[in-house]
């Protein structure tokens, strides 16, 4: 049984060229029927992918593969970089098919140059589909693979899982694309050889490595070709990240190609293959290539939040990756094949797992909730490749012959199907554990030495802190004898104050009562004086009736006294009768004394006397000498009467100054009085102030004691934590240390299986929860504090702040908050002011992040932030800070609406100026900022909206793009021929491609590209401007 299996496997791997294969066309298989299911779906003729919008909604919608420690990356300037990408081959007409052309026409119709492919049922009826490629039955090993299968090498050289199956009938070409050896002649050689091949030319065997292992799913068994005695192979699912591995496979490193020509030797005689009648050598078994490739990265990274992840860790990162080239068995009906007993049932399994694929397919065209990916362990092992993480690339093979109509028909809507699948494309890195336990070991040694330090640093401090400690006590005490010294003291000179100020208030109150009897006694003194004046006034009015009366009796007197000297002789008895009048006048004078007394007599006697006066002036007559002289006594006692009304006038006066005297000494009296009072009362406040100052010193002192208990406590409870902290960290840095060793133990063990044996290191569960808790900090703090923080005086906290803020702008869902919070106000103004270099390279990555949303790019535009960028290029050279500008005005070059602003604010001569620095990854960036302006350039030229030559040529950006155009970089070198071709594409730009050399770089890149698309679109180019094919006629 070996030896015959030897034999098959021998003529399976030296088969003849694959234009000159001879075998049998399968019939029908049973994944038709599954197909055929969403047939009506692909009927129409126009049958081409999904829009980028729902391709982009399936990939983020579906991830089979972990997302832990993922990246989604676009790796090709396509709308659908994660879509499986499905080619189509023709077989040639074998001699089977030249001897049935009598009955049956072809009933395929190739279009390469518009990737169609027309399936003819009947010679009026056909229908055609759209694929990524096509390739006819002339095409070459070589630019199979290039198209289909160098894409996905590329992917998983860096860092990308990648996928390569064929499907097709029996005898359509499949193990001869991927499994063909050519050891007679190299350009016969298959994917597989070629793949590796590739792989070794890439990589360094110093750093890098390459393990491949080489299995078959026989009879929903998995075995291992390699190895042979390794049957019945359990799959592993990892429960944490999903992902399918199997831990028994052999892996074996392959150091160069001969060796591995060597394994797939073994792999082939080791696989199942019989003798059908449709097929002399039929696979009876699945067969999976599985390669598996480590990278490690050595500050040159092309991904640039990785890089910038790395430079803030300083850790060493491995790039590790997983090829599948999957050799599917072809399904066959039995009524074709003729298989019976054994044979039989290995037909029935091949068509059960293939019928579950198809399943599978199915549902993930039709974005169905449910896929049955456990059906089969095909499925299972493909898991990743559809609908998951991997780079997929499906080439279907048929034949020409419409005697399999029916199998050709199902073969092409398996490959429609596929082609609506999008994978979401991820970059699988972890850290080199190795050399980062070397490191660590050396980091350990120099903090046992530290940690020695500060316990001695930490037992000086204990020691001051006590002696500290003592001194407050003592202190306190002190200060606490003396407020109670004082507190007393201040409560017996209050006591004192308060009986003198009852005492003052008492005398006061005396003084009011005497004040107020004084005022009593004026009042009185005041109306006596008042009556006083009245009598006066009454006196001076009755002195002037005298006088008249007085007047008018002199007047009669001299008559009479004319009359007495006329009749003196006639007249002797005049004498008595001037007795008569003395006594009368005597009566007169005591009438007076009693008028002035009694007011009323003197009216009264006064009009007697009048009366009296009239009835007996006949007999006064004869009294005048006696009347005379009863009048002159009377002058007399009337001047007398006078001199004593004026001395009681004067002693009235004497006794009114007398008492405003004692009135005026009364009122200084009660000023000095008022004075005193005033004085005792500011005394009193003054003493009621000094009281409250008092109690507020006291208070003061108290709380500052009570400070000073509390300082005393904080620092007891900070020398107890520091005694603990002390002894935690001794067992913790022992811990460390012991966990290290057995990591350096271990770490070849850890590093030479494909099973990811890292989930259980503590420094990698670190690393996964570093962005949860960057998103606790976020909800705690709250994104405003933290975007204040950005405007602390203190340089520490404006680091980690803009640290913080930059991991939140790399999430999409972050950076709308962040612009509405000002965060963008606040970056832009840390690259205004800050000199830090950190500062300044975090927040132009922060600012890079926001710049990937459209509405950003206008707000960073209308703020002057490319002002500030080219500023910050202007002024630094760290190659770190220098990628992130470049990055960020990248970005903005993708918006055509912010050219001619870029231009003007001098962000397209610094973009260019940044290419003196020489650094790969700066240069980079600025190749992609100026493919992404030259591709905004021409859409507005087709669209219309745009003319004249392009912004860049003014800035000799097309002089550098030429001068570059053969750098080492591969992505670098792609960015500078696609712009080259996006340039030469506007008529207006023709002159200066001429004049400079410019159509000799487009020849050179039409011929000599490493990507077809770049070829061709460098050859049209060339072919559709007159003056480029003049140019290259000319000598």
């Amino acid at each position: 049984m070996a030896t015959s299996a030897g034999l098959r496997a021998t003529q399976r791997a030296e088969r003849p060229p694959y234009h000159q294969q001879q075998g049998h066309s399968h019939g029908g298989n049973s994944l038709t029927t599954s197909l055929n299911n969403g047939y009506q779906s692909l009927r129409p003729k126009d049958n081409r992918p999904r829009s980028s919008s729902s391709s982009s909604s399936a990939s983020t919608r579906r991830s089979v593969t972990p997302t832990s420690h993922f990246r989604s990356k676009d790796t090709e300037d396509d709308n659908e970089p994660g879509r499986v990408r499905v080619a189509v081959r023709l077989r040639p007409k074998n001699a089977e098919d030249l001897l049935s052309d009598a009955d049956f026409t072809d009933c395929i119709e190739l279009q390469p140059e518009l990737k169609r492919l027309k399936l003819r049922k009947n010679n009026w009826t056909s229908e055609s589909y759209k694929f990524d490629e096509v390739f006819t039955e002339t095409a070459s090993q070589k630019r199979v693979y290039e198209v289909v299968a160098k894409p996905v090498v590329e992917s998983v050289l860096n860092g990308y899982n990648g996928t390569i199956m064929a499907y097709g009938q029996t005898g359509t070409g499949k193990t001869y694309t991927l499994g063909r050896l050519g050891k007679k002649d190299s350009s016969e050689r298959g994917i597989m050889v070629r793949a590796l091949e590739d792989m070794m030319d890439n990589i360094s065997l110093a750093s890098d490595s390459v393990e491949v292992s080489y299995l078959q799913l026989y009879m929903e068994s998995i075995q291992d070709l390699l190895a042979p005695e390794k049957s019945s192979m359990l799959i592993n699912e990892d429960p944490r990240t999903g992902e399918v591995s199997l831990p028994g496979a052999s892996m074996v490193k392959v150091q160069d190609l001969p060796q591995f020509l060597e394994l797939l030797q073994i792999g082939e005689a080791n696989r199942h293959a019989s003798n059908t009648k449709l097929n002399t050598e039929s696979s009876r078994s699945h067969a999976i290539l599985m390669v598996s490739v480590r990278r490690s990265i050595h500050g040159k990274m092309e991904d640039e939040i990785i890089s910038e992840r790395n430079e803030e860790r300083d850790l060493p990162i491995v790039r590790k990756s997983k090829l599948l080239i999957v050799d599917l068995a072809g399904s066959e009906r039995l009524d074709k094949s003729g298989s019976e007993g054994h044979l039989l049932e290995e037909a029935k399994f091949i068509n059960l797992s293939l019928t579950s694929l198809g399943k599978c397919i199915n549902a993930l065209a039709e974005n169905s909730p449910h896929i049955p990916t456990r059906d089969s362990k095909l499925t299972r092992l493909l898991r990743d490749s559809f609908g998951g993480s991997a780079r997929t690339s499906l080439i279907i093979t048929i034949g020409p012959s419409a005697r399999h109509y029916a199998e050709t028909s199902g073969t092409i809507m398996f490959g429609q199907r596929a082609m609506k699948i999008v994978n979401t494309v991820k970059l699988k890195e972890e850290f080199d554990y190795e050399s980062l336990c070397r490191k660590l070991e050396t980091q350990v040694d120099h903090l046992t030495v530290e940690i020695e330090r500060q316990q001695k640093l930490r037992e000086n401090d204990k020691h001051e802190l006590e002696k500290q400690l003592r001194e407050c006590q003592n202190s306190f005490s002190e200060e606490r004898h003396n407020l109670v010294t004082k507190s007393e003291f201040l409560e017996k000179e209050n006591t004192r104050l308060e009986l003198e100020t009852e005492e003052l208030l008492a005398e006061l109150k005396s003084q009011k009562e005497h004040n107020t009897l004084m005022n009593n006694k004026i009042a009185e003194l005041e109306m006596s004086l008042k009556l006083l004046k009245q009598n006066q006034l009454e006196n001076s009015t009755y002195q002037k009736a005298l006088a008249d009366t007085t007047q008018m009796y002199e007047r009669k007197i001299a008559e009479f006294i004319k009359k007495l000297e006329v009749e003196h002789a006639k007249s002797d008895s005049s004498y008595e009768q001037l007795d008569a009048m003395k006594k009368i006048l005597s009566d007169h004078q005591r009438e007076i004394q009693q008028l002035e007394t009694q007011n009323s007599i003197y009216q009264k006697a006064l009009a007697d006397a009048t009366g009296m006066y009239e009835k007996k002036i006949k007999e006064l007559t004869k009294q005048l000498e006696e009347e005379h002289a009863r009048f002159e006594g009377m002058q007399e006692q009337l001047d007398l009467a006078n001199r004593r009304l004026t001395q009681n006038l004067m002693q009235e006066q004497e006794e009114i100054s007398e008492l405003k005297l004692k009135l005026q000494e009364t009122n200084e009296l009660h000023e000095s009085t008022m004075n005193e009072l005033q004085s005792l009362k500011s005394e009193c406040e003054d003493q009621i102030q000094e009281k409250a100052v008092l109690s507020e010193e006291l208070s003061a002192l108290r709380e500052k004691l009570s400070a000073e208990e509390k300082r005393r406590k904080i620092i007891e409870h900070e020398l107890v934590k520091l005694k603990k902290s002390v002894a935690q960290n001794e067992n913790e840095f022992g811990n460390k240390i012991s966990f290290l060793k057995e990591n350096i133990n271990k770490g070849s063990l850890t590093f030479g299986s494909s099973t990811s044996s890292h989930k259980s290191n503590p420094l990698r569960e670190t690393q996964f929860g570093q962005r949860d808790a960057i998103a606790k900090i976020c909800e705690e703090v709250g994104l405003q504090k933290i975007i204040q923080l950005l405007a602390s005086e203190d340089l520490d906290v404006q680091i980690h702040a803009v640290k913080v803020v930059a991991n939140l702008a790399a999430e999409d869902i972050n950076q709308e908050h962040i612009v509405e919070e000002g965060g963008l106000d606040a970056l832009l103004t840390l690259l205004r002011t800050s000199q830090n270099a950190t500062i300044l390279r975090v927040a132009s990555g922060a600012i890079a992040n926001l710049a990937m949303n459209e509405m950003n790019q206008g707000l960073i535009m209308s703020k002057g932030g490319a002002q500030l960028l080219a500023k910050t290029a202007s002024i630094t050279d760290d190659p770190q800070t220098l990628r992130m500008v470049a990055g960020a005005l990248a970005n903005l070059c993708g918006n055509e609406k912010l050219h001619m602003m870029l231009k003007e604010d001098g962000g397209i001569k610094a973009l260019l100026g940044m290419v003196k620095s020489e650094n790969i990854d700066v240069i980079t960036q600025v190749a992609r900022g100026i493919a992404n302006f030259v591709k905004c350039e021409t859409r507005g030229i087709s669209q219309g909206h745009r003319r004249g030559r392009s912004l860049l040529l003014e800035d000799g950006a097309l002089e550098w793009l030429i001068a570059n155009c053969s750098t080492t970089s591969a992505l670098t070198r792609r960015y500078v021929e696609l712009t080259l071709c996006h340039l030469a594409q506007n008529e207006d730009n023709a002159r200066d491609f001429i004049s400079s050399g410019g159509v000799l770089q487009l020849v050179r890149i039409s011929n000599e590209s490493s990507r077809e698309d770049i070829r061709n679109l460098a050859k049209k180019t060339l072919q559709l401007n007159p003056k480029f094919q003049t140019a290259v006629l000319e000598p």
